[in-house]
């Protein structure tokens, strides 16, 4: 967490909690969801405006945590802002390095450590459970994916139903107000 941020929650400590307004879809894009687009429909049917100032992804990129209940939000200075999820709390690239090695990292830049776990849910999207926590694997990147699987690199994929992805990875697609845990 940024050290600005920190000194804006010690100045600042009851600012109330934010939700709906920021989300996260399966490629890794971030979504400002105002008022008019939370009206007009649920995300990720509608999706809002999506983020593409490189400072501001940065910003969220540093500031991306979660709570006790397994609620991922971005912390904006003294306001924690709840992320939607529309798939789970981190989205990977995977890349082929020159040396054979497949190389996996998150939306935020982080490297995730060790596969632990690959799944695969009833829509066909591919998980890997890695030391970093639960991410979907990048439409653009399955190709990759499937060599580091046939190379023998990861473990046997195990198929699993989307609905039961966040009570086993331990998050939560859409947090309430209620989710809070101080």
């Amino acid at each position: 967490m940024d050290d600005i941020v920190k000194a804006a929650l010690k100045k600042w400590p009851n600012v109330p909690d934010c939700y709906d307004w920021l989300a996260l879809d399966a490629r890794g894009d971030w979504y400002m969801r105002d008022d008019r687009i939370q009206a007009a429909g649920p995300f990720p049917q509608v999706k809002g405006s999506r983020i593409t100032h490189d400072k501001l992804k940065e910003f969220i990129h540093r500031n991306y945590e979660h709570d006790a209940d397994g609620a991922w939000f971005f912390q904006n200075g003294p306001q924690r802002v709840y992320v939607t999820l529309e798939a789970a709390p981190w989205v990977l690239g995977v890349q082929r390095v020159e040396d054979g090695r497949f190389v996996v990292t998150a939306h935020t830049g982080a490297e995730v450590g060790a596969v632990q776990a690959v799944l695969t849910d009833e829509h066909g999207h591919l998980y890997l459970a890695t030391d970093l926590g639960l991410g979907i694997v990048r439409s653009p990147d399955m190709g990759v994916a499937a060599d580091a699987l046939e190379a023998g690199r990861w473990p046997e994929v195990e198929e699993v139903r989307f609905e039961a992805l966040p009570a086993r990875y331990g998050y939560r697609l859409h947090p309430q107000a209620t989710t809070r845990v101080s």
